[in-house]
């Protein structure tokens, strides 16, 4: 075998090393290639789920949301109703009441003394509406006397716009107990609309426990 056939063999077998060493590089790296892209495909995946998982929360909210609204929305306006409806009862019942003359007249004499009670000062005015004006005049001695010691009274001329009850005073009106008909719904009214509210919510309006858990 002369010198160049071996030359030939040699140059031969390095290039079948180094084509198999290029091969193998190669396979490697588009070993590399493909688990990058796959990696960078799985997070791209992880990514978009992870929007549409929090566009869904947010759109599911949203309608949560709408829905408490609306739904408040509609608690308001029946607790408004029903509100009214019970004063507009309260207003029946009291033009019924009134039309008992005697117990009327003695209910709205003992609310008047009991006012005074109240009010620190020995003279006082009484206001009215116009039909009570009539009967407190015609009994004003009977009332007066009734009065607690050292306390005067001057039933006020100008009649009273309310439906009944009265709306005691000091002379100088700083003091004012109003016991009208009006004053007291009113006062009473925070009562009446958490009543109305109770009724119609035993276990309150809470939806948090759709968020948490």
């Amino acid at each position: 075998m002369n010198q160049v056939d071996e030359l030939e063999r040699a140059i031969l077998s390095r290039a079948e090393r180094l084509a198999t060493e290029f091969r193998d590089r190669a396979s490697r790296s588009r070993d590399s290639i493909l688990r990058e892209a796959a990696e960078r495909l799985r997070l791209r995946e992880a990514r978009e789920e992870s929007t549409a998982k929090a566009l869904a929360e947010r759109s599911f909210r949203q309608q949560v949301q709408a829905s408490e609204l609306k739904l408040q929305t509609h608690l308001d306006q029946m607790r408004w109703n029903l509100v009214q409806e019970v004063e507009q009862l309260l207003t029946e019942r009291m033009h019924t009441f009134m039309t008992d003359v005697p117990v009327y007249q003695a209910w709205l004499e003992r609310l008047i003394v009991n006012a005074t009670t109240l009010i620190e000062a020995s003279e006082l005015t009484i206001a009215v509406n116009a039909a009570d004006q009539h009967q407190l005049a015609a009994r004003w001695k009977e009332l007066t006397t009734a009065l607690p010691e050292g306390k005067t009274a001057t039933l006020v001329t100008e009649a009273l716009n309310t439906l009944g009850g009265a709306l005691i005073a000091s002379a100088d009106q700083r003091i004012r107990v109003n016991q009208t008909f009006e004053g007291r719904l009113a006062r009473l009214r925070p009562r009446i609309q958490q009543t109305i509210l109770e009724r119609l919510l035993p276990g309150g309006f809470d939806t948090g426990s759709l968020f948490t858990g």
